[in-house]
């Protein structure tokens, strides 16, 4: 038997997904991330789009939803970007495979 994968990476695969949109809904990633759509963010598909052909990925969204940096606003104002609610390393590394492994979105 053979198992076609296409473009989807070992960490995509190992994303436990409810638990990925349980971390997402309690720390509050969906008042301004839909999973398709834009809202006050970019649509998690768009950030998965943003990050799929960088060797850093991983890193680079952990960061951005671990740090607390700065984001900017299409109407130019600047907020904190909302830290993800858990002091797990592994729990938030789920969250970020989760948010890449998504498919079909377009760059920003």
């Amino acid at each position: 038997m053979v198992l076609a994968c296409g473009s989807i990476g070992v960490e995509a695969l190992a994303a436990d997904a409810p638990a990925a949109q349980s971390l997402a809904q309690k720390s509050g990633c969906f008042k301004c991330h839909g999973v398709d759509k834009k809202k006050d963010g970019p649509a998690l598909r768009d950030a998965a789009a943003k990050y799929k052909d960088k060797a850093d990925a991983q890193e680079k969204l952990t960061y951005h939803v671990t740090s607390g940096e700065k984001v900017k606003f299409e109407d130019g104002h600047e907020e904190e970007h909302k830290k993800v609610k858990t002091s797990d390393p592994n729990e938030t590394k789920n969250l970020v495979a989760w948010i890449l492994a998504l498919q079909g979105g377009t760059k920003y």
